[in-house]
């Protein structure tokens, strides 16, 4: 099929000076400080190189436009007033999970080669550049595994069909089904974060129970199935509960789908168990141990989200100050706009760096590299998800009057900025969690100091940085001072991821301006980045 440009002579007017739209890209090919990560990683290069292809694809661009724009809608009834509870979707939505649970999202972590979480954690960040909400089903999906480790039935039935890379929507009992999704459905309205205060309650039936309770968000509706937290009589109590039974649908009552402020092509909802029939996973009493596993992975993701969002956004961003002039120069060449787009780029390098870092640590089966995936993973996922708002914002505003149009995926990338912070617990959350685990595993802050200290000796800022950070706080800080260390150690670590992979320009330009923090408050209000050498990561073209 042949196509013709759009006119640019419109009579009353020519259209100048207004770049064009993008097409297709390589988000592998053309992204150095992904490629430099995996490699120092050891990711599996050919496939993360096949799936840079496909979603930089316009296919895939389109059908994730058309995903958001035609929003997800639920449909409680049949035309005769038999229950369905189900969410229809665009086509664009299921061309994209395919894509994505095709490319290995959700099965390359568990298919026992080596590097799967790394390779994982790109692919990620690859998809959260084309559209961040279908990952929410793929991330659970992906995190589910190892809690259906804690009963070998219900593993060995659901995740062979979990990982099979295979995207199968129909409605049908797991037995019946070649690939499934799995989600989670934990918080209620009483409690939020505190899920110990939940009132679902589970009864027990043969061997399987039947919970009855409200659910304040369920995060993918559509999945085959949700890992759930209930009060059974022995306590608080893991359960898996099947979306399809043989023959009928489980008393799984959709409520409504939220009202969101982005992440609109994924239909969050409220639910509501009545006598539903679910199966236990792990023993009474355990549920929080049972599903942390779950949460822990999700956390990965959820970490390095932000990275892509700001890449993503900065992306944009630099494209357009590429071929548009203003005052007779090109935005690019303009010296302030040089350096506001690199000091931004710092923050997207150090949270793709630390969080591929810490993808590295699940990919090693050790007492060290487990406890430094937790403290790790939460030190990142805070630190990059607080940076990734003014980021985007800032990214936003490089377009002008454009970034704020619908006809640019500026607006959607700041809808999409504040959520992984609230995500999988939110910056009160996540740093109370910091010091609860440096304080309850010591092996956890063990495997952190040997991280910094091997760091030591490139560089004297951050030296006297580290040297700091531990006069000041010595021991466990009080609670009110949580936020603070948080920022500190996280600044400290992602500094030590960069030294693994990025060059010079961007260790010294992240130390100069995040560790010894040698700045203004407000991006570019750096002396002495090299501009030149951190844009050309950015754009190498």
């Amino acid at each position: 099929m042949t196509t013709s440009a759009p006119a640019s002579q419109l009579g009353s007017h020519e259209v100048l000076n207004q770049p064009g739209p993008r097409g297709a890209r390589d988000l592998w090919a053309q992204d150095q400080p992904l490629r430099d990560a995996a490699a120092t990683a050891g990711a599996r290069v050919d496939l993360l190189a096949s799936a840079g292809q496909v979603y930089g694809s316009e296919d895939i661009q389109q059908a994730a436009e058309e995903a958001r724009r035609d929003l997800p809608r639920l449909k409680l009834f049949d035309r005769g007033g038999r229950r369905l509870d189900e969410v229809t979707f665009h086509p664009g939505y299921h061309k994209v999970m395919q894509a994505g649970l095709g490319a290995g999202y959700a099965s390359v972590a568990w298919d026992g080669k080596p590097c799967g979480h790394v390779t994982h954690a790109a692919l990620v960040y690859m998809q959260m550049q084309v559209e961040p909400g279908a990952g929410c089903p793929m991330t659970m999906t992906y995190a589910a595994v190892p809690a259906l480790r804690h009963d070998k039935a219900l593993h060995d039935l659901w995740a062979p069909r979990l990982t099979s890379g295979v995207y199968d929507p129909s409605t049908r009992p797991i037995s019946q089904k070649r690939g499934a999704t799995l989600g989670m459905a934990m918080t209620e309205k009483q409690g939020g974060s505190d899920v110990r205060a939940n009132t679902t309650q589970a009864v027990r039936d043969g061997d399987a129970y039947r919970l009855t309770g409200h659910k304040w968000f369920c995060s993918a509706p559509m999945c085959d199935g949700f890992l759930t937290l209930a009060q059974a009589p022995g306590g608080l109590t893991c359960f898996l509960v099947p979306r399809w039974l043989e023959g009928e649908r489980n008393a799984i009552r959709l409520q409504r789908l939220k009202d969101k402020l982005g992440n609109q092509a994924n239909a969050s909802s409220e639910i509501e168990y009545h006598n539903a029939l679910a199966y236990r996973l792990g023993d009474e009493g355990a549920g929080v141990r049972t599903i942390i596993e779950m949460v822990h992975h999700t956390r990965l993701d959820t970490a390095i989200a932000p990275a892509a969002l700001m890449r993503a956004a900065l992306s944009e961003a630099h494209h357009w100050v590429s071929h548009r002039s203003a005052f007779q120069r090109r935005l690019i060449d303009q010296p302030l706009m040089r350096e506001v787009l690199a000091d931004l780029t710092l923050d997207m390098e150090g949270a793709l760096a630390v969080s591929m870092f810490m993808a590295e640590s699940f990919d090693r089966d050790d007492d060290a590299s487990r406890a430094l995936a937790r403290i790790g993973v939460a030190l990142a996922k805070y630190l990059s998800n607080k940076r990734c708002i003014p980021v985007v914002g800032e990214a936003m505003e490089v377009l002008g009057g454009m970034g704020y149009v619908e006809d640019t995926p500026m607006p959607m990338f700041y809808r999409e900025a504040p959520l992984n912070s609230i995500w999988e617990g939110s910056g009160n959350v996540i740093c109370l969690d910091i010091l609860r685990t440096l304080s309850r595993e010591p092996l956890a802050g063990e495997a952190l100091a040997s991280v910094l200290d091997a760091a030591r000796g490139r560089d004297a800022r951050f030296d006297a940085a580290l040297a700091a950070h531990r006069a000041r706080w010595s021991s466990i800080p009080p609670e009110n001072e949580a936020r603070w260390f948080a920022e500190s150690l996280a600044s400290l670590l992602t500094a030590a991821a960069l030294m693994r992979v990025a060059p010079d320009a961007v260790v010294s330009g992240y130390i100069t301006s995040r560790v010894a923090a040698d700045r203004g408050q407000m991006a570019g209000t750096v002396a002495g980045l090299e501009t030149s050498a951190i844009l050309a990561r950015l754009d190498p073209a």
